[in-house]
């Protein structure tokens, strides 16, 4: 099988190299060129690595970065995957996409879009059709964005919830890794035996996002499902995982055994289209009293090209008519390169790409 050509957009930064990770041996996509800033043109991904958990071949490491040119780019590449900061990321990834390029973006510029789907195959795989509905889809160029890594991490056990007793109230409390805020990140005097209760924007994102995610798109607009979100933010000294603290009030009120048999059960598209970074079970139940730990779960997700694309669920508990439980993601995999890749992964197996 011939592959799809992908390039990668910012591959200098965590993300960027998380889409390298993800994109290295894949079945279905091979990389056409890594981009980033004037400033790296011409350094190999070895001069300039920052993921510390993951084996490149040497092929890879030795692989040149080049400067981010969209001409260069809309020839050679039928996709582009973007690790750039959203306030580049915007009229980047729509030039792109008016050029013809499918533009499969970890950045927020164009998540709240009339006709640009946030997508998460185990979520919403139907809003993937959304993209028929943007300006450039006839010359084959669109763009679809994953989620905040922290909306990602909820998203699965929420879908399942809300399917089966109706959401009515969440209130999420995170506690977010650091490699969250890319590389360098957070000053380590500001991080260290710390933990700083805000990050900009990031709440709102929450309170946004989860409703059009698990909302519907019908007659050329997305429609947002009818649950309040209350989000609290904080940084903490963790290098990779997001841990979230849940408290959900339902409109059935579902038993502790209720809640884990639905989580437990839950699968979707991306499962039975057998995606090469699908995990085999999306929704991992721990049942220790200590668990999820981003230091034993992070990593959680079968087979090996889905390390880290499983969301591990813990400690659920009940009080009055409330459930409440604690959810870990890896962030830079599941909440950013692993879930656009997915992204693509769902539309190619749906002949769009």
């Amino acid at each position: 099988m011939t592959k799809i050509r992908a390039a990668i957009l910012g591959a200098t930064g965590m993300i960027g190299q998380r889409f390298v990770q993800m994109l290295q041996d894949h079945p279905y996509f091979e990389i056409e060129g890594l981009y980033a800033s004037e400033r790296s043109h011409g350094k190999t991904l070895r001069d300039v690595l920052k993921v510390r958990d993951f084996v490149y071949n040497d092929d890879t490491l030795d692989m040149k970065i080049e400067t981010m040119d969209l001409k260069t780019i809309s020839k050679s590449a039928r996709l582009a995957f973007s690790g750039i900061p959203s306030d580049l990321a915007g009229k980047t990834e729509s030039d792109l996409a008016e050029s013809g390029v499918a533009v499969f973006t970890n950045a927020g510029a164009h998540r709240m879009d009339k006709d640009v789907p946030i997508l998460i195959p185990e979520v919403n795989p139907e809003h993937l059709f959304s993209i028929k509905d943007q300006k450039t889809y006839k010359d084959g160029g669109y763009i679809i964005t994953n989620a905040n890594c922290s909306s990602t991490g909820v998203a699965p056990p929420l879908k399942a919830l809300n399917d089966t007793f109706g959401l009515d109230i969440v209130h999420i409390s995170t506690y977010q890794a650091l490699s969250g805020a890319g590389y360098p990140g957070v000053p380590s005097l500001d991080a260290v035996g710390n933990v700083i209760p805000y990050i900009g924007g990031e709440e709102e994102k929450m309170e946004t996002e989860l409703a059009k995610m698990i909302g519907t798109y019908k007659n050329k607009a997305f429609n947002f499902a009818e649950f309040d979100v209350f989000a609290n933010c904080a940084r903490v000294p963790v290098i990779d995982g997001h841990l979230e603290a849940l408290t959900i009030k339902m409109k059935k009120v579902p038993s502790i055994d209720d809640v884990t048999d639905v989580m437990e059960r839950f699968t979707s598209e991306a499962q039975s289209l057998k995606l090469p970074s699908a995990p085999v079970q999306p929704i991992i139940v721990r049942k220790e009293a200590n668990r999820p730990q981003p230091a034993f779960d992070v990593l959680a997700g079968t087979p090996d090209r889905a390390k880290g694309m499983a969301v591990t669920v813990g400690r659920i508990r009940k009080k009055g008519d409330y459930i409440k439980m604690f959810v870990l993601s890896h962030n830079t995999l599941r909440g950013g390169a692993g879930g656009s890749v997915l992204n693509a992964e769902l539309a190619k197996a749906k002949g769009l790409l």
